[in-house]
C-alpha cells in the first residue's frame, strides 16, 4: 500500500520501491482496500530486499517492527526512517466478520496515506 500511495501522491518527487522481509502474494484484502480508494495494486509484486542489489536510496522507510529489526545496513547518506503501522492480516485473525477485517485494512490504508501525504515534512 505504501508503494502505491507514494507513486500516486508523490510520484513526481520520489521513485518508490517496496520490499519485504518475507515476500508473498499481494493480500487480496489490501487490493480491495486500495481499489476502494481508486488505486489498483493487483499487478504489484512482492519483492525481497535483496532484489534491489546495490541500488542506492535517499530514504529507507520501515513500516513494521520486524522490518526495522531486519533492515540491512545502508550507507550513511541513506536516511533511515521507521513508521510503524498495525499489520492488517494480524488484526484480521481476531476479527469477527469480513466487514470488521476490512475496517482494519481501511484504517491502515488511510494511516499510510496520511503518512505519505506529510512525507518528508517533519521526518527529515
Amino acid at each position: 500500500m505504501a508503494e502505491a500511495w507514494t507513486r500516486h501522491l508523490k510520484g513526481d518527487e520520489f521513485d518508490a520501491y517496496s520490499a519485504g522481509i518475507e515476500p508473498r502474494e499481494i493480500d487480496p484484502r489490501a487490493i480491495k482496500a486500495m481499489a476502494e480508494a481508486g488505486i489498483d495494486i493487483s499487478s504489484q509484486k512482492s519483492k525481497d530486499m535483496d532484489s534491489f542489489g546495490d541500488m542506492e536510496f535517499d530514504y529507507v522507510i520501515t513500516l513494521c517492527d520486524n522490518a526495522r529489526e531486519a533492515c540491512p545496513y545502508y550507507p550513511a547518506r541513506t536516511k533511515l526512517i521507521h513508521k510503524g503501522f498495525d499489520d492488517p492480516p494480524s488484526l484480521a485473525k481476531s476479527a469477527k466478520s469480513e466487514e470488521e477485517t476490512m475496517t482494519h485494512y481501511r484504517r491502515v490504508r488511510d494511516e499510510i496515506k496520511a503518512f505519505i501525504t506529510e512525507f518528508p515534512g517533519k521526518m527529515i
